[in-house]
């Protein structure tokens, strides 16, 4: 059980400098979505179901929905980025006159 935990706070640890040092906002709402959900992994271990609903609902749930929506709001998601692909190979594509 020792070797479960240790191998959590690894993860955790990772998580948190991952969430920290990477560049794009929505892997790094998606990495503190990980932390919050191997939290409430160890805080089922811990014997804290109460606290482990919490941290799966309140930090892995509506908080990653709250991020991913506010990122949405201010057009800092594109998700249409496959015509993108499509403007640049017209704009390639056009004959010089």
């Amino acid at each position: 059980m020792d070797t479960i935990i240790s191998v959590l706070f690894l993860f955790l640890l990772l998580c948190a400098i991952a969430a920290s040092l990477v560049k794009n906002t929505l892997a790094a709402i998606v990495i503190f979505s990980a932390y919050s959900l191997i939290m409430a992994v160890i805080w089922i271990i811990m014997e804290s179901p109460d606290l482990a609903i919490t941290e799966a609902a309140v930090g892995a749930g509506v908080t990653g929905i709250l991020f991913y929506a506010t990122l949405k709001r201010i057009d800092q998601i594109d998700l249409n980025a496959s015509t993108k692909v499509g403007v640049t190979t017209k704009k390639l594509g056009r004959r010089k006159k």
